[in-house]
């Protein structure tokens, strides 16, 4: 189906789990049982920092954000593909498309900006501890969050502005089960446009590259310190109040680097579904029992 350019068209089609109608009910029931756990879990969290004043400090006030942005991510993806699984239809407004590529870069960008802020209350509660109220007062922490959604916010309106624009000539269909800039980029006309969003991308993996960096540093500090500590019980709760945060932010590292970063020569199709209900499904559903 060859299409001029995306003024000619309304609507993009998404790629098929299976064309077989019980496999398709299959993966209704599954994905559902999937985003009922993820709601479930992040809203028991939310709720709990939100009501227990004695979880109202600098790490559960970043951890009910996290929440929010795993039920914001996740809500982006999966009821549109449950939907279409259960209505054997492919079909996304491009509107619909739209949303969802801003939602995506959004939420995921303000993640990333997020879980290394993490990493900083982690290194100043165990490497600095008698300055951890001044560094993360109340104010601090709020200018913190705000800065992390904020970044997500400008970085989804760049790409978003930037690949809705695109003149589109590859027809409509899309290589994945959402949205996203990659797959929209092998429909572009222009080789200058394409060039242009692929450079912004690029830009990107920098500024992920970054946050990756300094968390790790922040936990080469914390080792060091918690090495430190003489008694081993001392250690051990140390680092326990790191492991949660650990755990997610590799969950959150491998997931989203195999799915971008993997050769295309152990490309196919099947394996780049399974790759991305890795990265876009997995991490929210799982947070709230890691943590």
């Amino acid at each position: 189906q060859q299409m001029p350019n995306n003024s000619s068209f309304t609507e993009f089609l998404l790629l098929a789990f299976t064309d077989k109608r019980e496999l398709q009910l299959f993966t209704f029931g599954l994905f559902l049982g999937i985003y009922l756990a993820a709601l479930l879990g992040n809203s028991l969290i939310i709720t709990a920092i939100a009501c227990d004043h004695h979880l109202h400090t600098p790490m559960y006030f970043f951890l009910l954000n996290l929440s929010v942005l795993d039920l914001g991510s996740i809500s982006t993806t999966l009821p549109k593909a449950m939907a279409n699984c259960l209505w054997d239809t492919r079909a996304i407004s491009y509107e619909g498309c739209a949303a969802q590529v801003f939602l995506l870069f959004f939420l995921l960008g303000t993640e990333c900006a997020l879980l290394t802020v993490m990493a900083y209350d982690r290194y100043v509660a165990i490497c600095h501890p008698l300055h951890y109220g001044t560094l993360l007062g109340s104010r601090a922490c709020v200018h913190m969050a705000a800065a992390a959604w904020g970044s997500g916010f400008l970085n989804a309106v760049l790409h978003t502005s930037n690949t809705v624009s695109l003149p589109l000539c590859q027809g409509n269909a899309l290589d994945q089960f959402f949205c996203e800039i990659p797959q929209i980029l092998k429909l572009s006309c222009l080789q200058s446009d394409y060039l242009r969003e692929v450079g912004f991308l690029t830009l990107n993996c920098f500024l992920a590259f970054g946050c990756f960096v300094f968390i790790v540093l922040s936990y080469v500090q914390i080792l060091r310190a918690v090495l430190r500590i003489p008694s081993q019980q001392g250690r051990h709760k140390a680092f326990s109040t790191c492991l949660p945060h650990l755990a997610v932010v590799s969950l959150f590292i491998s997931t989203g680097s195999f799915a971008h970063l993997k050769p295309p020569s152990v490309s196919s199709p099947s394996l780049d579904l399974v790759v991305s209900v890795l990265y876009s499904v997995v991490p929210p559903s799982v947070n709230p029992l890691i943590y």
